[in-house]
């Protein structure tokens, strides 16, 4: 469970229940570089329960990756890890749904804790 002092967030939960996927995710949409980036926000996630400032950017950041925000920029690495990815693919469907799930429990999470205003559009 998580150790910090006060009550998770609905993110912390869903991150908890979903860990497993979301770095299959990552490392799928991203490489190795998003795996990481994924495995250092739940090292903080487990000892913060704020979403405001840089974590409550990363989960937005995740989200970007997660709804595939950026795949059609030929600049971004994300473009070609998913040229990569057969959209048939069952995992395609599974990321949509981990994008949705999280984009719900971050919005929940923000209203409970009265605005994770703090994150910018695109916030990577």
């Amino acid at each position: 469970m998580f150790d910090i002092p006060t009550r998770p967030t609905c993110v912390h939960h869903f991150v908890e229940e979903n860990a497993e996927a979301l770095q299959n995710a990552a490392l799928v949409l991203g490489g190795r570089p998003w795996l990481k980036r994924l495995q250092c926000l739940f090292e903080t996630l487990w000892t913060e329960s704020s979403l405001h400032g840089r974590v409550g950017r990363e989960v937005s950041a995740l989200h970007d990756l997660l709804s595939l925000k950026h795949v059609h920029d030929p600049s971004r690495p994300e473009a070609s890890y998913y040229a990569d990815l057969d959209p048939a693919s069952p995992h395609v469907e599974e990321i949509s749904l981990l994008a949705n799930d999280l984009r719900e429990a971050f919005e929940e999470a923000c209203a409970d804790q009265s605005s994770c205003g703090d994150h910018e559009e695109g916030g990577n």
